[in-house]
């Protein structure tokens, strides 16, 4: 498939040195560069853009600035590599759902290997809409995985591996059966809610979601999987209940 990108960057060599990158990418077709991100907006009203490579420390509007009025189009926006000097705007990026951070000086390696990120993603994507579009011919079927943005990568988590989910302030914890360590994702628990099917997954505390056939055992208030307890919020209670008076 054939990326379209355009390249944001108040300096003259750098924006130079992408542009060069992008033309001899093979994936990758530069449709437009632009010296500021004032200039970017109002390109991308005219074209259909896929991709930017985008600078952050640029006068008048920011490459960040940029990036946030972006995302305010929600799945229609186009993605973003950050291409930046400076190391502090990671964890910015990161909440921007950008797909990746290229951090100055960058070789031709490192761009291809952010340009692949992009890539995959973008395939990735293709194919969820194309099994979208033949599920609609067909009759309906549940969806058995979930994709969640962890660490600039989507990554495909399957339903029947997930025992339980963690929320904290801004990040969610995915804690998935014969994983040590739980997949950490900037989301919302309520975002997570809204995409797990409703009969397989419930809500039972303001901080967690559960796994209903990965519970082992239940009590009015609590229940446990593997070895930990989770407490059944108050104001998850009554549902919990209904769902209680099933085991029974």
């Amino acid at each position: 498939m054939i990326i379209n990108c355009i390249a944001v960057d108040d300096e003259p060599l750098a924006l130079g040195l992408v542009c060069a990158f992008i033309e001899q990418t093979p994936f990758l077709k530069l449709v437009g560069r632009y010296s500021s991100a004032v200039e970017a907006l109002v390109g991308l009203q005219d074209q259909k853009v896929d991709l930017i490579f985008l600078d952050i420390q640029m006068p008048n509007l920011n490459g960040m600035e940029l990036a946030r009025v972006l995302d305010s189009r929600g799945a229609n926006k186009p993605r973003i590599i950050f291409t930046t000097a400076y190391n502090q705007f990671a964890i910015e990026g990161y909440r921007v759902d950008a797909l990746d951070y290229l951090l100055k000086p960058f070789n031709y390696e490192e761009f291809l290997h952010a340009s692949n990120k992009a890539l995959s993603y973008f395939e990735l994507i293709n194919r969820s809409n194309s099994s979208t579009v033949t599920a609609s011919a067909a009759p309906a079927e549940e969806e058995e995985y979930l994709f969640l943005k962890i660490e600039y990568q989507l990554v495909r988590i399957a339903l029947n591996e997930i025992l339980y989910i963690e929320g904290l302030k801004d990040y969610v914890k995915i804690y998935l059966q014969d994983k040590e360590k739980p997949l950490l994702s900037l989301t919302s628990l309520k975002a997570l809610e809204e995409k797990l099917p409703a009969k397989r997954f419930m809500r039972v505390h303001r901080s967690f979601i559960v796994s209903l056939n990965k519970i082992n055992s239940i009590t009015r208030n609590a229940l446990q999987i593997g070895k930990v307890n989770i407490t059944v919020g108050d104001q998850y209670k009554e549902a919990f209940g209904a769902f209680l008076s099933k085991w029974n």
